[in-house]
């Protein structure tokens, strides 16, 4: 087990799944969901764990049914919740309709959830010992009232620890012109962004993956990591650049698997001893391993239902620095 925390910093989502095999009446009619704990950072703080780095989330958890539903999800894979805040509002919940290729997409419900309330009081309070990385994005970083004040939080937190974002396009929730205009302020305190493809369209129509990563480059991100599905991943380090591959996988469905590549990254480099500050003394080869690391710990998310990340006794030993 690696020795270095990593804290990550956001939302917790309830997702309802359709069960089409199950109706709610035995005449056939209704609709039975199934709800499972999910929401990007906490997916993230789950594979961390479970792949054994300490793992702190900082979150506002509600005292509702999907509360506690998130709690004992998060405390059962050995993620750290003395830095959550006990919140009275109510859980986001969103409805997941999955197609025929396992890719899903959401329809959310979260006017007023307690994720997004974020005061500036919580976050200075939030506990930081240890923490060799702070990882943040998805809706958290963007809704309001608390997205600007994470986005201070994470100014104050540069300070002793690298910081990774994964902005995590919702544009059901916010239009995507919303994170183009604060992606270069986000780029400006990050030391790694990891997007997706899917991301990559929304930010920058159009617009190579290369390109994308010299121009979030110059923002300020040292290292930027465009997942492509099952095409792999794109890792750019201060320009110099490395395609992973994808492992063959039958997939069960996509849910979390992006989180879990995240995880995957982080753990590795943490195990490499290279976050704490800037990346200092990453190589590119360090990246390449790292990365198709990560590639390993989505491929495994993906052939389970759900956002199921594996945990490290099912994987092999991530990079460790060469003596």
């Amino acid at each position: 087990m690696s020795s270095q925390r990593i804290t990550v910093l956001g939302e917790c989502v309830a997702d309802a799944f359709t069960d089409p095999l199950h109706p709610a009446e035995p005449d056939g009619t209704g609709l039975t969901l199934r709800v499972m704990p999910g929401g990007g950072p906490a997916n993230t703080a789950v594979a961390l764990a479970r792949l054994g780095t300490p793992a702190r989330f900082l979150g506002r958890l509600s005292g509702d049914v999907f509360g506690t539903l998130f709690r004992d999800r998060l405390t059962a894979s050995g993620v750290d919740l003395t830095g959550c805040v006990a919140a009275s509002e109510p859980s986001t919940l969103a409805v997941a309709d999955v197609d025929a290729h396992g890719h899903a997409s959401y329809a959310f419900h979260a006017e007023g959830a307690a994720d997004w309330q974020w005061t500036a009081e919580e976050l200075a309070a939030a506990p930081l010992d240890g923490t060799v990385c702070l990882h943040t994005g998805s809706l958290a970083l963007i809704r309001e009232p608390g997205g600007r004040r994470v986005e201070e939080f994470l100014a104050s937190v540069r300070e002793r620890a690298t910081v990774c974002v994964d902005p995590n396009v919702r544009p059901l929730l916010v239009p995507p012109a919303a994170y183009r205009e604060r992606l270069g302020h986000w780029c400006a305190l990050a030391d790694v962004l990891r997007v997706s493809e899917d991301d990559l369209a929304r930010l920058l129509p159009g617009t190579a993956p290369e390109e994308a990563c010299d121009r979030w480059h110059a923002a300020g991100a040292r290292l930027v990591v465009v997942t492509l599905g099952g095409r792999g991943a794109l890792a750019s380090l201060d320009g110099a650049r490395v395609t992973v591959p994808a492992l063959p996988t039958e997939v069960a469905d996509t849910v979390g698997a992006g989180d879990s590549f995240t995880a995957g990254l982080l753990h590795a480099l943490a195990g490499l001893g290279r976050l704490g500050g800037r990346l200092d003394g990453l190589t590119l080869d360090e990246t390449a391993a790292s990365c198709a690391y990560a590639a390993l710990v989505a491929a495994r998310t993906c052939a389970v239902p759900g956002a199921d990340p594996p945990w490290a006794a099912d994987l092999p030993a991530p990079p460790r620095p060469s003596r």
